[in-house]
C-alpha cells in the first residue's frame, strides 16, 4: 500500500469500528498496567515458559510417545537448520514477510531444541541466526507484519537462550529489538495504522512488539509498559471482530494467523506479568476455538473462505484453548491431524512456525466433539453442518453470508462447500497469489465496487458457488446476514438474506442451505425480479466429473465417488456446465475444475424459488420427494 492509501484505510476502519468501540472495547489504564510491572520480573526464560517448567517439560517429553515423536521430528529439522546459511534480507516484492518467519521458525525450533536437551550447538546457531537478522538495515516497517514476526524471532531467542547468549550479543539483540522492532512504530501513522485497526496486522503486530517488550523489560522498563499498554488496549479492536459467537471475518487461514499472536501476547502476559488483564474471558474471543474446529471439514480441509487455502494444518494455538478453557473437544481436528503425520509424514507437524510450543500446550485427553453444527455472526457470518465426527464418510455443508467488502473479502455471499464420501465436491478457489497481482501493478487491496480486485476471477462473484445476477457482480457494500438457524436434527440449516448484496439487480435474494437426515444437501434460492428482466446464474465449482443425464439430472464422479446433482425448482432450468479456465493473464488456472449449474430468467417483478438436491452415493439413499416450502417457515428467525 501507498502512505496514503494505508491512511485512507486506516481512517475508513476507526470510522467502522466506532460501534465496536462502544460495545466490546474497555479502556485498560495505564496505573492498571504499571501495577502489573511492580513486582519482580521473573528471570529468563519468561515468555511461555520458566526455569522450574523446564525440567518438567523434559520429563513430559521422554514419557509421552506422542510428544517423544514429535520432538525427534523436530530436532532432525534443528540439526538441518546448522547447516543452513542464516536468513539474510530479500525482498519479495514489498515484503519480507517470508525471511521473518523463516527466523522465527529457525530460532524457536534451536531455542527449543537447546532448552531441552541443552546441546550447545544449538544455542550458537540461533545467536548466529539472531545476529545476521540484527544486522539487516532494518525489518521493512513500510509493511509492519515483517517487523513484528522478527521482533517475535528475537524476542524469544534473546529470552530462551539468554543465559548463553554472550553479553556483547545480547546487547546487539536487544538493540535491534528497540531500534528496528518497537521504535518505527512511533515515528509514523503511515505504519501504525495497524495499532487500533480491526484486522489480523493487529493482532501479529500488537503481540509481536509486546513480546519484544516483554523479552527486555529489566533493561528498558519505561518502553515496556507503554508498548504493553498500547497492546492490551489496541488488540481489542481485533478482538471485537469475534463478537458475539467467535466467527472470524477472514476466514479459517487468517484466524491462524491473528488468533496465534493474540494467544501469543496472552501466554506471554500470563507467563512475564502474571495477568493478561481479563481479555483472554472475552465471550467471543472464547468461543473463537469452536469456530475453528467446526471450520475443518471431514475431508481434512477448510471451509476456506475468503483468502484462505483449503490445506488444513497442524497449530499449538488449539492445545492453548484446550489447555485454558479445558475443553479436550477443541483439539479433536488437530489430533486426527497429529496421528497422521506421524504415520506418513511427520514433518508436517512442523509447518507451522511456532510449532514447537505443541510441546508446552498439549493435552493428552481425546473427546468427540458433541455439536454436530454451528453457527456465528458478525461480520462474516457462517454456519455449518456435519453428520458425524468419527465417520470419515459424513457429509458436510459450510454456507456463508457477509459482504465483500470485509478484511480479504470475496464476493461470496451465499457460497457455500460441501463434503462427503471422503472428498471434497463443491469447492471455494481460494485467493490469488499477492505478490503476482501487485507486481502487476494492480489494486489488489483497495475494495471499492470498481477496484482491479473484482476483476480477479477467484474474487469476484462468477467462481463462487452463489448466484449471478444479469453478469453483474455483487455490491461492495451490501451484507448478507443469516436470518434463521437451526441445530435440530431433523432439519439443520441456515438461511441467508442476500438482498444487499443483489441492490439494484434483485428486489429479493433469501438462500437456504440444509442437511437432511439422509446426508442430502437442499441450496434453496427465493428471488423477486427488480423492474427489468434479469437472467439469473446458479453455479457450484467442483473438481467432479459431470455426466448430465436431463435437464435437471447429472451425476457427479470424484476419485471413484458419486454424488446426484438434482433441479428440483424450477420445471424450465437446464443444467450446463461453465469453463473455469482464466479470464485473464493476471488469473490463476483451476485444473480439473468446472462449475455446474443453470441459467433462468426472471420477468419484471417476477418470483421464483430455485432449489437443488445433491445427494452423496446415490445408491445406497432411497430418492424420494421433496416438498418444498418457504424459507422463512424453515425455522423461527434468529434474534437480532
Amino acid at each position: 500500500m501507498s502512505k496514503t492509501r494505508i491512511l485512507l484505510t486506516a481512517f475508513a476502519l476507526a470510522f467502522i469500528q466506532i460501534s465496536l468501540a462502544e460495545e466490546y472495547i474497555t479502556d485498560i489504564p495505564l496505573e492498571k498496567v504499571e501495577q502489573a510491572f511492580n513486582k519482580p520480573l521473573p528471570p529468563h526464560p519468561r515468555l511461555f515458559i520458566n526455569k522450574n517448567q523446564v525440567s518438567a517439560l523434559r520429563e513430559k517429553i521422554r514419557t509421552n510417545d506422542k510428544l517423544k515423536a514429535f520432538y525427534d521430528s523436530m530436532l532432525q529439522e534443528a540439526d538441518k537448520i546448522l547447516e543452513r546459511q542464516p536468513v539474510q534480507r530479500v525482498m519479495t516484492g514489498k515484503r519480507l514477510l517470508h525471511v521473518s518467519r523463516e527466523c522465527l521458525k529457525r530460532v524457536f525450533m534451536l531455542s527449543t531444541a537447546y532448552l531441552i536437551d541443552g546441546d550447545d550447538k544449538y544455542l550458537k546457531r540461533a545467536e548466529k541466526e539472531m545476529l545476521a537478522a540484527a544486522a539487516f538495515d532494518d525489518w521493512n516497517p513500510a509493511h509492519y507484519l515483517d517487523v513484528a514476526e522478527m521482533t517475535a524471532a528475537l524476542a524469544i531467542g534473546y529470552d530462551w537462550l539468554y543465559d548463553g547468549l554472550s553479553e556483547e550479543s545480547r546487547q546487539t539483540i536487544r538493540q535491534a529489538i528497540v531500534t528496528k522492532g518497537i521504535e518505527p512504530s512511533f515515528v509514523e501513522s503511515s505504519q501504525n495504522w495497524w495499532i487500533k485497526c480491526n484486522m489480523n496486522w493487529n493482532q501479529v503486530c500488537n503481540g509481536g512488539l509486546a513480546l519484544g517488550a516483554l523479552a527486555i523489560a529489566e533493561n528498558d522498563p519505561n518502553l515496556a509498559r507503554t508498548i504493553v499498554h498500547r497492546s492490551v488496549n489496541g488488540v481489542q479492536f481485533a478482538m471485537a471482530e469475534y463478537e458475539p459467537d467467535g466467527a472470524y471475518p477472514e476466514g479459517p487461514g487468517y484466524w491462524i494467523y491473528g488468533t496465534s499472536y493474540n494467544v501469543l501476547l496472552f501466554a506471554a502476559l500470563d507467563s512475564a506479568l502474571g495477568t493478561d488483564f481479563g481479555l483472554s474471558e472475552r465471550n467471543g474471543f472464547v468461543k473463537s476455538a469452536d469456530y475453528y474446529l467446526h471450520m475443518t471439514g471431514p475431508t481434512g480441509q477448510y471451509f476456506n473462505y475468503p483468502d484462505c487455502g483449503s490445506k488444513g494444518l497442524f497449530i499449538p494455538t488449539i492445545y492453548w484453548f484446550v489447555q485454558k478453557y479445558n475443553k479436550p473437544a477443541l483439539s479433536w481436528n488437530q489430533n486426527q491431524f497429529w496421528q497422521k503425520a506421524l504415520k506418513d509424514e511427520p514433518l508436517k507437524l512442523l509447518e507451522h512456525r511456532c510449532a514447537s510450543l505443541i510441546l508446552l500446550w498439549s493435552n493428552v485427553d481425546i473427546e468427540v466433539p458433541k455439536e454436530l453444527c454451528w453457527m456465528g455472526r458478525g461480520a462474516n457470518p457462517v454456519a455449518v453442518f456435519r453428520s458425524s465426527w468419527t465417520d470419515p464418510d459424513a457429509v458436510y455443508l459450510g454456507i456463508k453470508g457477509g459482504s465483500p467488502g470485509t478484511e480479504h473479502g470475496h464476493m461470496d455471499a451465499g457460497s457455500f462447500v460441501i463434503d462427503a464420501e471422503g472428498v471434497r465436491w463443491a469447492i471455494d478457489f481460494g485467493p490469488e497469489n499477492y505478490n503476482k497481482i501487485e507486481t502487476l501493478g494492480m489494486d489488489l487491496w483497495n475494495r471499492s465496487q470498481n477496484s482491479d480486485r473484482w476483476k480477479i476471477f477467484r474474487y469476484n462473484n462468477f467462481s463462487h458457488n452463489t448466484l449471478v445476477v444479469n453478469n453483474q457482480q455483487q455490491r461492495v457494500r451490501g451484507m448478507a446476514t443469516i436470518t434463521h438457524y437451526s441445530d435440530k436434527k431433523e432439519f439443520p440449516h441456515a438461511v441467508i438474506d442476500m438482498t444487499s448484496v443483489y441492490k439494484g439487480q434483485l428486489a429479493k435474494a433469501v438462500r437456504g442451505g440444509a442437511l437432511m437426515p439422509a446426508g442430502q444437501i437442499i441450496i434453496q434460492d427465493e428471488l423477486q425480479d427488480v423492474n427489468q428482466p434479469a437472467t439469473i446464474r446458479w453455479a457450484m465449482a467442483t473438481p467432479a466429473e459431470v455426466n448430465i443425464q436431463s435437464g435437471k439430472l447429472a451425476l457427479l464422479s470424484l476419485d471413484g465417488k458419486e454424488m446426484l446433482f438434482e433441479i428440483l425448482s424450477p420445471d424450465n432450468a437446464k443444467l450446463a456446465v461453465y469453463s473455469t479456465e482464466p479470464r485473464a493473464d493476471y488469473d490463476q488456472p483451476n485444473p480439473g475444475t468446472r462449475m455446474v449449474g443453470f441459467e433462468v430468467k426472471l420477468s419484471p417483478d417476477e418470483e421464483m424459488r430455485l432449489a437443488v438436491r445433491l445427494t452423496p452415493a446415490p445408491q445406497k439413499v432411497k430418492l424420494k420427494d421433496h416438498k418444498l416450502v418457504p424459507l422463512a417457515s424453515w425455522s423461527q428467525p434468529l434474534e437480532p
